[in-house]
């Protein structure tokens, strides 16, 4: 791949579309960048919520003032509610939840929560590095190897799933799909083109859950075109230095920023 490829810096396709229509000043504001898959899981959730947001498109390497102000790391996604703002997208998940506004993404049992929870603690520590684990590198070696643990770490997802789906709970995205959808998305995406990723397998609950994701309005909504996703990867691909603080996190063993 070319080594010239960059990132982009504005959504395209349906994500511009929902961009724009979310211009106007609100009180609960999201910061995010358009190939963030962490600003993608807020940015879905406020979509399937149908809550009333003001999106602020920013570069992340270029941190604008007002970001710094609610994440001093500048990372993104943050969001600003009124004069307080907080990061983090589980915690930023969790604070939607706790405003109870829209339709909820989490279950009103007990039980069935800590469930949901539970396996979106398993996305983050298992699915998400091992995502970058294998995007990041570079021996065709290890990539086999890196390959083999993330569908493992998928197919283990998966086998707690509803039965008959689609999606995690049943018939309706859920906060666990949310939790993972841009990592799936980004598989045709990205990391089918840059590791040779497989398409899931027809007939499969495997293959029924990352069509259900892919197809969903809402995942759809926050998606920009193909090109951006294969431009702003191809840094992480050739694992180029400094690309990110996830990148660099991978690549020297640590956790996830």
């Amino acid at each position: 791949m070319s080594s010239q490829k960059s990132y982009h810096t504005k959504a395209t396709g349906d994500a511009a579309v929902t961009v724009a229509n979310h211009l106007a000043e609100t009180s609960l504001k999201l910061y995010g960048s358009c190939f963030c898959p962490f600003v993608q899981r807020v940015w879905i959730a406020l979509e399937a919520k149908e809550m009333p947001y003001q999106y602020i498109e920013v570069d992340p390497y270029e941190k604008p003032q007002s970001l710094l102000e609610v994440n001093p790391r500048g990372l993104v996604p943050a969001l600003r509610h009124g004069d307080w703002g907080c990061y983090e997208s589980n915690i930023l998940m969790e604070y939607l939840e706790d405003l109870k506004g829209g339709t909820p993404l989490l279950p009103d049992d007990p039980k069935t929560r800590a469930h949901c929870r539970l396996w979106a603690d398993h996305i983050n520590r298992n699915v998400v590095p091992g995502f970058y684990r294998l995007l990041q590198e570079q021996d065709p070696d290890k990539q086999v190897e890196h390959a083999m643990e993330l569908r493992k770490a998928f197919d283990t997802l998966i086998k707690a799933a509803d039965a008959k789906g689609p999606f995690f709970l049943g018939p309706d995205i859920s906060f666990v799909d949310v939790q993972a959808a841009p990592w799936v998305i980004r598989l045709r995406r990205v990391m089918k083109p840059y590791r040779g990723w497989p398409d899931a397998e027809d007939g499969t609950r495997w293959a029924e859950w990352v069509n259900a994701i892919d197809s969903n309005k809402h995942v759809q909504a926050t998606t920009s075109t193909d090109e951006l996703y294969l431009d702003s990867y191809a840094r992480y691909a050739e694992n180029r230095p400094n690309t990110s603080q996830v990148a660099n996190a991978i690549n020297s063993g640590r956790g996830l920023p």
